[in-house]
């Protein structure tokens, strides 16, 4: 099962294509913008609480027979957050002090 690579910043609805750097998931692929992570949820999911890593590139290439975006392709729904920005700033201000490997 691979990754889905949500095509979007559930916070700003910035694209984040594939091969986005800026792109961030939690455990549960919950996807943001670097700059949402770092400056509204202060890494912080929103949704499950956990933190943040980079999303991994899938790659564009056939580096292996069946294994690239052209076999396993990104998803192209958009998500985006069900809880109102004063809602996730608190969520945020409650649990950021508390390492992400510990909450």
């Amino acid at each position: 099962m691979a990754l889905q690579l949500r095509p979007n910043c559930e916070y700003c609805d910035k694209d984040l294509p594939p091969d986005a750097t800026d792109a961030r998931i939690c455990s549960y692929e919950c996807t943001f913008c670097a700059d949402c992570v770092d400056t509204r949820l202060h890494n912080v999911c929103p949704n499950c609480g956990g933190g943040f890593v980079p999303r991994p590139i899938r790659p564009a290439t056939d580096w292996r027979p069946g294994v690239s975006r052209a076999h396993q392709p990104p998803s192209d729904r958009r998500v985006h957050l069900k809880y109102p920005p004063e809602a996730v700033a608190a969520h945020a201000a409650r649990i950021r002090d508390v390492p992400p490997e510990r909450r």
